[in-house]
C-alpha cells in the first residue's frame, strides 16, 4: 500500500539529506548480509525510509514491487527455489499489514520469509498514545497467528542478535516466515555499533536445521516394509523442500512399492518411472489403492484436505508417517509417526530395508493409471487436456512454473509432470494472484538465468498482481504470464452452479490484457487452443517479460471420493 509523503507526518525524517552516517538502518543491511541474504523484496513507506536508505549503500540487491502482498509472494518463490531465508522489507500499519496473505502462503508452504517492517517511534509503541500515521494498538498481534515467531526491536544494539535469532527461527523444522519490526527512530539513530561478523551464519546459502536422527524408528519402520506384501509411498512438499529426491526413488527401487505425490509434492518423484503413480488425488482409484497398501509410508505430508481426497481417505493398513511438522505428525490418521527431515528418514530407511526384486507394482500401477484415464475420457475433455498438454510442450523441461488458483492450475495440480523443473502453487493456503509477482521472485533468484519462468493466473486472479508488469519491465525479469481469460472466477463459478444452480459475484468486467501488457511495454499475443503450443513457445524464448492470453471456458474433471461410484 502506498504511505504518505515524509512531510505529511511529525515523525518523517528530515527533508534535507543527512549527513553521511552509519544508523539502525546499516545495521539492518549489515545484518542481513551477514547472515547470508543477497536479495531483499519490499516497498518502502514513511517509517521505513532508514531502512531503504541504508539497503542502497548495502550490497544487498532490492527488488521492489508494487504491492505489499505481491512482494511477499515473490520473497516466498525467492526462498522455494534457494532454500534460503528471504528478506521482505515494508512498512508500518497498512504497509505491513497488506503482507498477510502471502505470510500465510509462506507458512502453508514451509518458506522461510523473514519479514522485516518499521513501527512507529518508540515512544508511540503500545498504541493511541501519540496519535501516529500508520499506528496500531498492537502490530505484533496481527501476525501472531500467521508466523512462527515475532519480535520488536526497541534499541539499535538489539538488531544484530533479533535478526540472528529470526533467521534461526525461520530455519528451524519446519521452516517458515518470522517478523521483525524496528521503530522508525531506531532506525534513523546513529550509532557505533561494530559492524556485525558472520552472526553464526554458514558459508553459502542457508539451509533448514536438521532435526534429530531416531534411529530406533527407522529400524521398526524398516521392519515394518520388509515385511509389507504390498507396500506403497505418498510423498509430500517435505520431499521436495529436503532434496529428498534421490533418497526417495533409492527407496521406491528397493522396495518395489508404488508412488504417489501430493500436489505440493510434484517433483518428489518422476512421472515417467515404472512406479509412478503420479498425483490423482481427487480419484477414488487411487485413493483406493493408497488405502489397500498393507503399509503405507507416507513423507512430507500432513495428509491434510487436499492430499486426502477431501479427508475421504481411509487407510486399511499399517501407516508409517515421516514429517518435520511436528503439528502435523499423526494429525489426521494413526501411525508409526517419525519426527524427522525426509532426506535423512528416506536415506536412512533405504540403507536398512532389504532390496526385493521387481514384481506386481509394475503392472498395478500401469492398470491403475489406465483406470484413471478411462474415466477422464469418459467426461469430453479433451479442450482442457490438449490446453495443458500444449504448456508442458512450450515449457523447456528445467523451467519452474507457478500457478495462481485457477482451473488450469487444478488440472496441473494432477496431470502436469515438471520434469526437471519445479512447480509451485498456491494451494497451501489457497490465495488468488500468487502466480506472477511469484515467478518475478524466482526469475530474480537467478537474474542470468539461460530458461523462463511461467505464471499461470486466470483473469480474475490476474487482476490481483496486473501492477507488477511495472515490476517485469522495470527489472528485465524473464517471465512470461499466460492468463487464460474465461470472464470470471471460473473455479467458484464451477463450485457455485454446482452447488446452487446460478452464481453470485463470479462474473467479471475484464481489461483488453493484451492491450493493457503493451501499455507497461510488455510484449503481449492473444492466442487459441490450437495455437498456444507455438505462441507460448515464442513467448517463452523471448528475452524478458512477456504474456499470452487464452479466451478459453476450462471445465474441471469431475473427482470422486472414495465412496463414491464412476
Amino acid at each position: 500500500m502506498a504511505q504518505a509523503s515524509p512531510s505529511e507526518s511529525p515523525s518523517a525524517p528530515p527533508a534535507s539529506p543527512a549527513a553521511a552516517v552509519r544508523t539502525g538502518g546499516d545495521l539492518v543491511a549489515e545484518s542481513l548480509t551477514a547472515l547470508g541474504a543477497r536479495t531483499i523484496f519490499g516497498l518502502p513507506g514513511q517509517h521505513a525510509l532508514g531502512a531503504f536508505d541504508a539497503v542502497r549503500r548495502s550490497p544487498l540487491s532490492y527488488v521492489g514491487l508494487r504491492m505489499e502482498n505481491n512482494a511477499g509472494f515473490a520473497a516466498d518463490a525467492y526462498a522455494r527455489v534457494t532454500g534460503t531465508v528471504t528478506p521482505l522489507l515494508i512498512s508500518t500499519g497498512p504497509g505491513a499489514l497488506m503482507s498477510l496473505a502471502a505470510l500465510q502462503e509462506s507458512a502453508a508452504a514451509s518458506a522461510p520469509v523473514l519479514g522485516i517492517s518499521s513501527q512507529v517511534p518508540t515512544s508511540g509503541l503500545g498504541g493511541g498514545r501519540k496519535g501516529y500515521l500508520h499506528e496500531l494498538r498492537d502490530q505484533q498481534a496481527s501476525f501472531r497467528d500467521v508466523v512462527k515467531s515475532v519480535r520488536t526491536v526497541r534499541a539499535v544494539s538489539q538488531i544484530p542478535s533479533a535478526l540472528a535469532a529470526a533467521w534461526a527461527d525461520a530455519l528451524e523444522a519446519p521452516c517458515g516466515p518470522v517478523w521483525v519490526e524496528i521503530p522508525q527512530d531506531v532506525l534513523l539513530a546513529p550509532t557505533d555499533v561494530p559492524r556485525p561478523g558472520s552472526l553464526g551464519a554458514a558459508d553459502g546459502p542457508a539451509r533448514p536445521r536438521p532435526l534429530p536422527d531416531r534411529p530406533e524408528l527407522t529400524a521398526r519402520a524398516a521392519a515394518l516394509l520388509n515385511a509389507a506384501e504390498r507396500p506403497a509411498v505418498l510423498a509430500g512438499g517435505g520431499v521436495v523442500r529436503a532434496g529428498a529426491q534421490a533418497q526417495l526413488l533409492a527407496l521406491a527401487d528397493a522396495l518395489d512399492a508404488p508412488v504417489a505425490t501430493t500436489f505440493g509434492g510434484k517433483g518428489a518423484f518422476p512421472v515417467g518411472h515404472r512406479l509412478s503413480l503420479g498425483s490423482w488425488l481427487e480419484d477414488r482409484h487411487t485413493t483406493d489403492f493408497l488405502a489397500g497398501a498393507d503399509v503405507l509410508l507416507v513423507v512430507g505430508s500432513g495428509l491434510g484436505e487436499l492430499s486426502s481426497n477431501y479427508h475421504t481417505f481411509a487407510p486399511r493398513g499399517r501407516v508409517v508417517h515421516i514429517e518435520a511438522d511436528l503439528g502435523k505428525l499423526e494429525a489426521n490418521h494413526p501411525a508409526l509417526g517419525i519426527h524427522a527431515d525426509a532426506r535423512s528418514a528416506l536415506e536412512a530407511l533405504a540403507a536398512a530395508v532389504v532390496p526385493r526384486p521387481a514384481g506386481r507394482a509394475e503392472a498395478e500401477v500401469a492398470a491403475l493409471l489406465e483406470r484413471v484415464h478411462a474415466r477422464l475420457d469418459s467426461q469430453g475433455l479433451d479442450l482442457e487436456q490438449r490446453v495443458l498438454g500444449a504448456v508442458r510442450h512450450a515449457l523447456p523441461d528445467d523451467s519452474p512454473s507457478f500457478w495462481d488458483m485457477t482451473i488450469l492450475a487444478y488440472w496441473a495440480w494432477s496431470a502436469f509432470d515438471p520434469r526437471e523443473g519445479a512447480m509451485h502453487s498456491a494451494q497451501g493456503a489457497g490465495g488468488l494472484g500468487y502466480g506472477f509477482p511469484a515467478a518475478l521472485g524466482a526469475a530474480a533468484a537467478d537474474p542470468a538465468r539461460s530458461t523462463p519462468v511461467l505464471a499461470v493466473s486466470g483473469d480474475g486472479g490476474a487482476m490481483y498482481s496486473i501492477a507488477e508488469l511495472a515490476t517485469a519491465r522495470q527489472y528485465g525479469l524473464p517471465v512470461t504470464w499466460l492468463i487464460v481469460d474465461d470472464g470470471g472466477y471460473g473455479i467458484l463459478r464451477t463450485y457455485m452452479n454446482e452447488a446452487f444452480g446460478e452464481t453470485t459475484g463470479t462474473e467479471l468486467a475484464r481489461p483488453d490484457f493484451v492491450a493493457l501488457a503493451e501499455s507497461f511495454g510488455v510484449p503481449a499475443v492473444r492466442t487459441a487452443p490450437d495455437r498456444l503450443r507455438e505462441d507460448l513457445s515464442a513467448a517463452l524464448a523471448a528475452p524478458g517479460p512477456s504474456v499470452v492470453v487464452l479466451p478459453a471456458e476450462l471445465r474441471m474433471f469431475a473427482p470422486t471420493h472414495l465412496t463414491n461410484e464412476d
